[in-house]
């Protein structure tokens, strides 16, 4: 961990993990608390991105790269113009990890593994896909017909499956606050930025 001087440096907080492991809701419930403490903050999810900006991609592993990149850059773009950033997204490769991870810069990138086993979120299954990819309609779904290479050397590690949401958002919360990434609960609110797009 690289600690902070300059409390309120953008960051780009990666969320990776399998399909139902929570990544969009620890993204949105770290969010909420970050603008509570005046920080500028923008959440990228990566199906979202996918259905607005990428529909033509599918789920090859090209594909997949391109949505990868297209995060990162979106990431970068906005932490270069004061707004930290949290991306959930599966992002199930290392190589594309660390290319994102280039892109937006290893002195700005945090690493996240939203750990949790398969067979919980097959479980889980929110939003129907797993019961898809079993079917066989979903043939390159990742966990079932595609792999997940889960990160070797994360800078935090979330176990979803034996702690509530609002557990891993307090440690993803510290972390940030350890590193000087985000003023402590209740000390000063970071002052806004003005900053213009560009600079």
């Amino acid at each position: 961990m690289n600690a902070r001087s300059d409390i309120g440096a953008t960051f780009v907080l990666w969320l990776t993990g399998l399909s139902g492991a929570g990544k969009t809701t620890l993204a949105r419930l770290t969010a909420d608390s970050l603008r509570g403490r005046g920080m500028r903050i923008e959440v990228l999810d990566g199906d979202e991105i996918r259905r607005r900006l990428s529909p033509e991609l599918g789920f090859s592993r090209k594909d997949r790269d391109r949505n990868v990149v297209r995060l990162a850059f979106l990431s970068e773009l906005l932490a270069r113009n004061g707004v930290s950033v949290i991306v959930a997204a599966i992002s199930p490769y290392w190589e594309e990890r660390a290319l994102a991870r280039a892109v937006v810069g290893a002195h700005r990138f945090i690493e996240t593994h939203v750990d949790c086993p398969l067979p919980v979120c097959i479980e889980r299954d929110v939003k129907g896909l797993y019961r898809r990819a079993l079917a066989g309609d979903l043939p390159r779904f990742t966990g079932v017909g595609d792999p997940y290479q889960a990160p070797e050397s994360p800078e935090l590690v979330v176990r979803t499956d034996r702690e509530a949401p609002e557990a891993s958002v307090d440690r993803i919360l510290d972390y940030l606050e350890s590193g000087g990434w985000a003023p402590r609960a209740g000390g000063p609110a970071v002052r806004a930025l003005d900053l213009k797009v560009g600079t």
